[in-house]
């Protein structure tokens, strides 16, 4: 753009501050369990994830994506009406009005937003990031839109929790919207225990215009952030799955800096093992495919229910699953739950977030 970013990018947040994020209820009393689930001992389930970056910008940074838009939401209401869309959505990018329509037009009957335009942490880094903030950037100290975030659940949400990253976790254009991590935690009837879905939009590098000192700097502040707001938020009873646009695409600094914080189970680093018995539906170059996308899973199985990847796949990729409808594919991850007889089930589907 040759005027400042900062004043295309103020047009950008007026497309899609007038529309509320999408939230929607499911009652536990409503929801009906699956035929495989056992009602008591022994049982397993299956969960399916999908993390999905649906390009939802507004004009000017993007144009004419409404209609690209309204087709993701009809291919996904399609697939569940025919029993075949995925069990989770984790959606990044849900900024313009077009965008959060589309996401309430999927029909999932349970939807939780991330950080609003507004919304503010004292659970943040302090201190000043390398380099000086520049306005041209879009470094101004203030949000023209909310998170982006999203997650549609087939299942009830019984509880939600969300927080940005810190004013001075952010770098360039990226600090325009609200960036940060949100928690949902899903009821799945006849599983004994909930489980902790957890979804980012991470900063990014080079499209962000901020130097690389002061992009990674804000990534690692992000890195270290979500971290801390897992470990406030999450019963290390329960299995957990965090999804997301994590921006660590051939960047090995940034690689470094999130697996000192974060040690959770790359989905990748099971999956490409051939003895692992999980299936790949995808293609997958070199030995470290991870490096190639922004697009992750990770997880983590909880004290007495274990959870593992059993199947990855594209979605949206102009195959045969669907057609490419964002400049980002969808990772579509299908977990298998277990747990051995005799644990012990809480009564309802309400359970308390983890250390406040």
């Amino acid at each position: 753009m040759k005027r400042p970013v900062v004043i295309a990018s103020l047009l950008l947040g007026v497309t899609g501050c007038g529309t509320l994020p999408p939230t929607r209820h499911l009652a536990c009393t409503v929801a009906t369990a699956r035929p495989n689930l056992a009602e008591r001992g022994s049982g397993t389930a299956t969960l399916s994830v999908l993390t999905y970056n649906i390009e939802g910008l507004g004009w000017p940074a993007r144009q004419g994506r409404a209609p690209r838009l309204a087709e993701i939401a009809r291919y996904l209401a399609t697939a569940r009406a025919s029993g075949t869309a995925p069990d989770i959505v984790m959606v990044q990018e849900m900024f313009s009005g077009a965008a959060k329509k589309a996401v309430l037009a999927t029909g999932y009957p349970a939807i939780v937003s991330g950080p609003a335009r507004t919304a503010r942490t004292a659970n943040a880094v302090s201190r000043k990031l390398p380099g000086r903030a520049s306005l041209k950037r879009g470094e101004t100290g203030f949000h023209l839109t909310g998170s982006g975030l999203a997650i549609a659940s087939r299942y009830p949400i019984i509880a939600s929790r969300s927080q940005p990253y810190g004013r001075k976790s952010c770098a360039g254009i990226d600090c325009l919207s609200n960036k940060g991590v949100m928690l949902a935690r899903i009821s799945i009837p006849g599983v004994p225990v909930p489980i902790d879905l957890y979804n980012t939009h991470m900063n990014s590098r080079g499209a962000s215009k901020a130097p690389h000192a002061r992009n990674l700097a804000a990534h690692e502040r992000q890195a270290l952030e979500a971290s801390q707001f897992i470990d406030r938020t999450h019963d290390d009873s329960l299995p957990m799955i965090f999804g997301g646009d994590f921006n660590m695409r051939r960047a090995q600094d940034r690689w470094d800096n999130f697996t000192r914080h974060q040690p959770m189970t790359l989905v990748h680093w099971v999956c490409i093992d051939r003895s692992s018995g999980c299936e790949v539906r995808m293609s997958w170059d070199g030995d470290e495919p991870w490096i190639d996308t922004q697009d992750l899973q990770f997880f983590e199985s909880g004290k007495a229910v274990t959870i593992r990847p059993i199947r990855v796949e594209a979605m949206f990729d102009g195959g045969p699953s669907a057609p490419a409808l964002s400049d980002h594919d969808g990772f579509l991850v299908t977990y298998r739950i277990d747990w051995a007889g005799g644990i012990e089930r809480r009564p309802g589907c309400q359970m308390p977030l983890g250390r406040q």
